[in-house]
Parts: C-alpha cells; structure tokens; sequence
C-alpha cells in the first residue's frame, strides 16, 4: 500500500505540497461556508423571492454544502498526504474532483447570476408586486427589502398606486430604532413624505445581489482552483509511491 515507505527529495516536495495544499483547502472551505451562512442571515433568499429568480439562492445552498464537505475531505487529505497511503490518496483525488465540480458550478452559478440580474430584475420585481396580498412569501421578501434597503417600490413609492395597492407599512420610516412604524399613507396615490421611504429599490436590490453574488461566485471559483493543484498533487505523489 505504499505506507511509510522513504521517498526521494521529488516525492517528499509533493508530499508536503499536497499537504500545504489541503491545509489551505481547509482553510478555504471554512471561508466559503462562513460566507454562504452570512449570505443567509442577510436574507439573501428572501431577496431572491421579490425577483423571482432562485439562481443565487441556489449558489448560496450549493457553495453551503460543498464548503462543509471540502473542509472535511480537506483534513483528512492532510492525513492521507502525511501517511502516505495510496487507497486513501485514489479516495481522496475522487471525492476532490467531484466537489471540484460542485464548487466550481456553484462560483459559475453566482457570476452568472450577476449578469442575469441586470436584465430581469426590474421586470421580475414589478411581477411579484401584484402578489403583494396574495402570497405571504412575496410579501415577505418586499416587506424584508424595503425596511433593510429603506426604499419602497420599484422605481418609487407610487408603484404601489399603479398596481391598485396601498402603500405598505414597511415602506414608512422608523421614527427611532426598533420602534413601531407609523401608518405614513393616506390612499393609493399619497404618502406622508416626513415618514416615508421615497426612493425605489430598484438600484438598491440590484448592488445588493451583485456584490453577495460576486463574493460567493469569487470564493467558489477560488476554492475550486486551490482543489485543481491538489488533485494534481495527490495524483503525482499517488505515482511515486511504491
């Protein structure tokens, strides 16, 4: 099986690089799950929800899962590298490749999210407007934009009028931190402008899902290429092992 066999100066190179490699795959793997569960508390799927697209979400999940599992595979490929076990260096260039792909899907997903997002996004939030009372998801997720952004509709409160909607209490401003909001409408068509959030969310939904889409989409990619080297590490000292 190759254990604790000597290596010349070529092999222990490949040795302690594929280490070195795994130590910082590790350290990778961690990020990009630390990242994916910050991406979650700041509400990422509930933004996803107002624009009517569960690409990044999807990302979020994938990069979630295929983080733990690289931090995982990651310490044992330490092991495996340190032990010089050849059944244990085949397993762990397999499970590397497959999570490769995983990682690799799940950057490409966030940056071509990022891309889409610019040309649906103000179509797709003007849709899911009309289902402001009629699914609570969607409400939800404008509730939950509109009071993190401190925006209100689209492109300006008076969306809300031109879908025969009233303006909803989480477009009114908090008079103090953590206080009840006040009503700020009085119709369809008219707000209190000294308790209301005027400005659409358009821009602000946008910045918002481009930068958690291109920190996720960098980390994935970065990740995966740090798994390429150590697959290429894990096959060569795989070959130099008697």
């Amino acid at each position: 099986m190759g254990y604790g066999t000597e290596m010349d100066g070529c092999g222990r190179f490949m040795k302690y690089s594929l280490f070195f490699t795994n130590f910082v795959i590790f350290i990778g793997g961690v990020v990009v799950t630390g990242l994916a569960i910050w991406a979650l508390v700041d509400k990422v799927p509930w933004i996803t929800e107002l624009v009517g697209n569960d690409l990044l979400s999807g990302a979020v999940y994938v990069l979630l899962v295929g983080g733990i599992i690289v931090a995982i595979i990651a310490f044992f490929g330490c092991i495996g590298a340190s032990r010089e076990v050849k059944c244990m260096l085949l397993t762990y260039f397999i499970i590397v490749f497959l999570l490769f792909v995983t990682m690799l899907i799940g950057g490409i997903l966030g940056y071509v999210f990022r891309e889409k997002l610019l040309n649906s996004v103000e179509r797709e939030m003007s849709s899911t407007m009309r289902l402001y009372d009629h699914r609570k998801s969607i409400r939800d997720a404008w509730d939950t934009t509109q009071s993190t952004l401190h925006c209100c509709g689209v492109n300006g409160w008076r969306d809300w009028g031109i879908h025969g909607l009233r303006v909803p209490p989480s477009c009114c401003r908090e008079v103090q931190p953590g206080q009840q909001r006040f009503n700020c409408n009085s119709g369809l068509d008219t707000v209190n402008p000294s308790n209301a959030y005027l400005n659409g969310c358009l821009n602000g939904t946008q910045s918002y899902m481009q930068k958690h889409a291109a920190i996720l989409g960098g980390a994935g990619i970065a990740v995966a290429i740090l798994m390429l080297f150590g697959m290429i590490f894990s096959c060569a000292l795989f070959r130099m092992i008697e």
